[in-house]
């Protein structure tokens, strides 16, 4: 998929016939914390995501990188179609889910990595159980020696897995599902079916699902000024995003005011 510079903003989409929407979570709906367990749910946004959804008839879902369980924590009690841990999980529209087949990530890569963040102040583990992810925004000099810890780890799990970059997060995850895979999966479910897809996300691993949505006749919205994206629009940050779905989940006579 080509690669460019996203255009201008979105303007708010007044008629949402024949859509469906994919939100990316952190960095995208919600501003970036400095730890993953800071995030905070601003005030009104679980209200303009049910609406939001009501206008869309259901086809609306949450494709993120934490898993199910602690997605419905942070919008309880609003309970979306979701894609979870960079699409190793999925909650259908139906409520049935799909998880990981195989087995947690082996337990000597845990130990290694904790013991790796215990003497480097500031970096974070990320247990997903069958996933990991190591954290370094509040230690920014850490990067190269994160990466090199992933690139160890790939070496001794062997195939199947891969490292996942994001920002200031590096990520080892098995190969074969990502947020383009989750995109495609709940495109052919109902009430996503036969609709136009519009992901939006911030992060290098949202790029999946923005190639799919493409591939599905649909587009992506970036959030921020990350580039070159196959996302075709951009909207500036978190804040930007609340701002236009909130628009968009009000009926039509005052979406057009």
């Amino acid at each position: 998929m080509r690669r460019a510079a996203p255009s201008a903003a979105p303007a708010p989409v007044a008629d949402l016939h024949g859509r469906a929407l994919f939100l990316d979570v952190d960095g995208t709906l919600l501003d970036i914390a400095a730890r993953p367990d800071a995030i905070r749910v601003p005030a009104g946004l679980v209200t303009v995501l049910a609406r939001l959804s009501d206008r869309l008839d259901g086809a609306l879902a949450l494709v993120s990188g934490r898993a199910i369980d602690e997605l419905d924590s942070l919008f309880a009690p609003l309970q979306l179609p979701t894609a979870g841990l960079h699409g190793l999980e999925i909650r259908l529209p139906d409520g049935t889910r799909s998880s990981p087949a195989g087995e947690a990530l082996a337990g000597p890569v845990r130990a290694e990595a904790l013991a790796f963040a215990a003497g480097r102040p500031g970096v974070i583990v990320e247990d997903k159980r069958h996933t990991l992810a190591v954290h370094f925004r509040l230690a920014p000099d850490a990067e190269g020696a994160v990466d090199a810890l992933a690139r160890g780890w790939l070496a001794t799990l062997g195939a199947g897995w891969e490292i996942q970059r994001g920002k200031a997060v590096v990520e080892i995850r098995p190969v074969g599902r990502d947020k383009g895979t989750a995109l495609a999966t709940l495109m052919r479910q109902a009430p996503f079916d036969g609709r136009v897809p519009l992901m939006v996300g911030d992060d290098l691993t949202d790029e999946h699902a923005f190639d799919m949505a493409a591939t599905l006749g649909g587009h992506g919205v970036l959030v921020g000024h990350r580039q070159p994206s196959a996302a075709r629009f951009r909207l500036p940050d978190p804040a930007a995003v609340r701002a236009w779905l909130a628009d968009m989940a009000q009926p039509l006579q005052e979406s057009r005011r």
